[in-house]
């Protein structure tokens, strides 16, 4: 049975980050769906049973180049996401210490030490300076 299953998935996509998320995705929709079944959970059961069927398409697929395709987007796409996350906890953690800027002209976030009062600072990247309380 299993060098049969083998066999069938040769030359098929399987399964990958994308189709982790959709499916992840789909029963998060069905638990949500099934705690308001009376209202308008009945509605929810057409986008899932359409992601459910979207991941298996993706799983089967023999076209794994345009499949590939897809991930990377995703991949890059949720490290956009995971990236910014990151940057906004960074300034969390340091809001205490610093103050931050934006440069007027090219929006470049600037960091600046608090506790000096009303300074003069000066963008690294185009050199724009303007004033700022710390």
């Amino acid at each position: 049975m299993r060098e049969k299953l083998t066999r069938f998935m040769a030359g098929r996509n399987g399964n990958d980050q994308l189709n982790l998320f959709l499916l992840i995705v789909d029963v998060v929709l069905l638990l949500f769906a099934s705690f308001f079944r009376d209202s308008f959970g009945k509605y929810i059961y057409i986008p899932v049973f359409a992601l459910l069927g979207y991941a298996y398409f993706r799983m089967f697929s023999r076209n794994v180049y345009r499949r590939r395709e897809e991930n990377g987007k995703y991949i890059r796409a949720r490290y956009r996401v995971s990236a910014a996350l990151r940057v906004r906890h960074e300034r969390w953690i340091q809001r205490r210490d610093y103050k931050f800027f934006t440069c007027p002209s090219c929006r470049t976030t600037l960091r600046v030490p608090r506790g000096h009062g009303k300074i003069k600072i000066v963008c690294t990247k185009c050199g724009n300076s303007f004033t700022g309380k710390t």
